[in-house]
């Protein structure tokens, strides 16, 4: 796949089925993330992948976390039946170190979500749909001891991979409409 065209023609996809990527295929997925800017090369993110059992497990910990923030009987519906719309889910973790003053927590967390969108394109590529999720499950302590995090990190992203269940292309947003708002010169 050229890379202009995925980058002009990607886009989220909900709708997903088996297969998810193999083994093989994540360990691509995984070294195009060693790709993004990271200031310092401190790798400041890792992965928790997550599928077969794991996918329960994992609706047990969002319905904790509903439970836990008290968000209601509708989220707590929502993070039951959250693991079973794809067939993998990798939670990115960014790794926070606050001590490292030349690379500033902010800065750290922008090569996470770099990270995150290698990782998307890199799945796009290899012909997998995928959708970037959060909400505020993502706080859950229970979460965040199953996915070893620390204080200083944040779950920022949970990637559901998967096939599409269907091939509907979207429409482009429109660059030129609002171009004046969206780009200055200086």
């Amino acid at each position: 796949m050229d890379a202009l065209d995925l980058l002009l023609n990607r886009h989220s996809n909900k709708n997903l089925i088996a297969p998810a990527p193999s083994a093989q295929e994540l360990d691509i997925l995984f070294q195009a993330t060693k790709r993004v800017p990271d200031h310092g090369k401190l790798t400041p993110y890792r992965f928790v992948v997550i599928e077969n059992d794991g996918l329960q497990t994992l609706g047990e910990l969002l319905k904790e976390a509903v439970v836990e923030f008290d968000l209601g009987e509708e989220r707590l519906a929502k993070a039951a039946g959250f693991p079973q719309r794809a067939p993998m889910f990798i939670a990115v973790i960014a790794e926070i170190n606050k001590e490292i003053k030349k690379v500033p927590a902010w800065e750290q967390m922008l090569s996470a979500g770099c990270a995150t969108y290698a990782l998307q394109l890199a799945a796009n590529a290899l012909g997998y749909a995928n959708v970037w999720v959060t909400g505020p499950w993502i706080d859950g302590s229970a979460l965040r001891q199953a996915f070893d995090c620390r204080e200083h990190d944040k779950i920022v992203a949970l990637v559901m991979v998967g096939t599409a269940q269907d091939n509907a292309t979207r429409p482009n947003k429109e660059y030129n409409k609002n171009k004046e708002n969206f780009v200055s010169y200086l």
